[in-house]
């Protein structure tokens, strides 16, 4: 895409009408035959876009965090090895950015991410899983003053109609009181932040999308600044 129209489009760009039909028709028709025959729909409709959206949010994700980013369009095949679930298609668009100069620690540091299915567009932000060390630092940090403040800061997002996903864990871990006054960020093993657009998946077809996007990830931003602290 030539330089001139991506800065022009930018506020503008938008899936095309027919991208939240076709997961929809996917969904309902999730066979080989079916996605081969449609393969080049969904490649105008969803590939050919997702890619576009994502040299939009690269840059702008490098503007709201001073970080440049690389981005990561999860595949629609499904791995069926290990799944009862033999559907062989995704009937979603999955797409994950980080930044570019992440250390390869292990530790697993945050990433945002995008998710367009057949009834929302969900926004979100965090690691899903903790690394032992990053887990045993982040445990730390949340029984210590640094707790106080994501505590806030996560409050305040819920507040705002984001939500956390359900923690992995019934008991507090050990080392920590069972009425700890943050047993709840204590029971997690990894930390996410979700956000839905406002309409639903439509909201991938309006003009709005980039801009709104972002907003929501500025919003979140405050939870990728503590965890990279």
């Amino acid at each position: 895409m030539p330089e001139k129209t991506k800065a022009v489009s930018a506020n503008q760009w938008c899936f095309p009408e027919d991208a939240v039909s076709f997961l929809a028709q996917l969904k309902k028709n999730n066979n080989r035959e079916w996605f081969t025959a449609h393969k080049s729909e969904f490649e105008d409709v969803i590939q050919r876009p997702a890619k576009e959206l994502c040299s939009h949010m690269r840059e702008l994700l490098e503007k709201l965090t001073g970080a440049a980013h690389a981005s990561k369009i999860f595949r629609v095949h499904r791995d069926v090895r290990f799944s009862k679930d033999k559907s062989p298609y995704k009937p979603h668009l999955h797409i994950l950015f980080r930044t570019v100069d992440e250390p390869q620690d292990g530790l697993g540091h945050p990433a945002w991410f995008f998710g367009l299915e057949t009834e929302r567009l969900a926004v979100g932000c965090g690691v899903f899983t903790f690394e032992k060390e990053a887990l045993t630092t982040f445990r730390e940090r949340v029984g210590g003053d640094d707790g106080a403040v994501l505590e806030k800061t996560v409050s305040r997002l819920i507040a705002q109609g984001f939500r956390l996903r359900d923690p992995e864990l019934k008991k507090v871990p050990s080392g920590f009181p069972n009425d700890h006054p943050r047993a709840d960020l204590l029971l997690r093993k990894g930390l996410t932040v979700w956000g839905d657009h406002d309409g639903g998946s439509a909201a991938a077809l309006a003009p709005t999308l980039i801009p709104s996007t972002i907003a929501l990830y500025r919003k979140m931003n405050p939870v990728v600044d503590w965890l990279n602290a």
